[in-house]
């Protein structure tokens, strides 16, 4: 799993595995999206204004990439 977030936007996003796209984007809520590959597996999730949701500290210091 990769871990990326980019503080500028308060954006973090898990990575599952290596998947290749296509992927299926489903969006839980305004703020959070998952993934879903092929396989019907989870490739990623996304979620916006992190910090309001994630205990960003107990997952820091991931890469950040801007």
């Amino acid at each position: 799993m990769k871990i990326s977030y980019d503080s500028r936007y308060d954006v973090l996003y898990l990575k599952f595995g290596e998947g290749t796209p296509p992927v299926t984007t489903r969006h839980l809520d305004e703020d959070m999206s998952v993934d879903i590959d092929e396989a019907g597996r989870i490739a990623g999730i996304e979620v916006l204004a992190a910090s309001k949701h994630v205990d960003l500290g107990a997952i820091l210091p991931v890469s950040v990439e801007q």
